[in-house]
């Protein structure tokens, strides 16, 4: 992959899901503080920023790590997902602008497009569908499908193979510092759109490209 191509037409697109095609992220993580006072906790965003992107294993490590063994995470994490459900019965799931655009052209141009996220699969199933584009993926890769979730390169090794295409015949379109680090070792080109987090300098050396918005990532592919 070369850093000065202009364009690239891929044979096959992974999208992450919270953050990317979904503006979730500013949406939940004030509910972890929400879910944690009913426990005693108070989780703060910067706790809850160091979660983003990464598998549900993880993110207990970190959680358990900064409050101490007693922290009751699979408790919290149940209330939170039950406040998350609530709120978006409420208000729906927003999308970010382009997403409807980029899925509409990149049908167009037949070429077919999945998920990688580290979300469980209820929970991805739940969200996309609330968005009304859950049929629009081929497929559809979720953290409980592999072993060692991102920023380990397997959930998008699985969805490259879920969709037919080698990795280097993929782009894959990521806002958090894991995502990118596992599309750069899964060999898969990288495609960053900012949303909570500004990734390190280490990991922004490693971006195939930056965009704005998801506009900007369907000119990037010359559709």
């Amino acid at each position: 992959m070369e850093k000065n191509e202009k364009t690239f037409r891929p044979a096959a697109v992974i999208f992450d899901m919270d953050g990317l095609m979904l503006d979730t992220e500013r949406l939940t993580i004030p509910l972890w503080a929400e879910a944690g006072i009913i426990f005693g906790y108070f989780i703060s965003e910067d706790i809850v920023l160091k979660t983003v992107g990464i598998s549900n294993a993880k993110a207990r490590e970190i959680l358990i790590n900064e409050f101490g063994p007693d922290f009751p995470y699979d408790k919290i994490r149940e209330e939170f997902r039950l406040i998350v459900s609530r709120e978006i019965d409420r208000n729906g799931v927003p999308k970010k602008p382009g997403l409807d655009d980029l899925l509409d052209r990149l049908t167009s141009a037949d070429i077919p497009f999945g998920v990688a996220t580290s979300s469980r699969r209820s929970t991805a199933d739940e969200m996309l569908g609330k968005a009304g584009i859950l049929n629009r993926f081929a497929s559809i890769t979720c953290g409980e499908d592999v072993v060692n979730g991102k920023p380990a390169p397997d959930i998008f090794l699985l969805a490259a193979e879920r969709l037919g295409q080698p990795p280097s015949a993929c782009a894959g379109l990521e806002d958090s510092p894991a995502g990118l680090r596992g599309l750069h070792a899964a060999g898969i080109r990288s495609v960053f759109i900012k949303d909570v987090i500004e990734p390190p300098e280490d990991v922004l050396a490693a971006v195939w490209r930056r965009c704005g918005n998801l506009t900007e990532a369907a000119e990037l592919f010359g559709i």
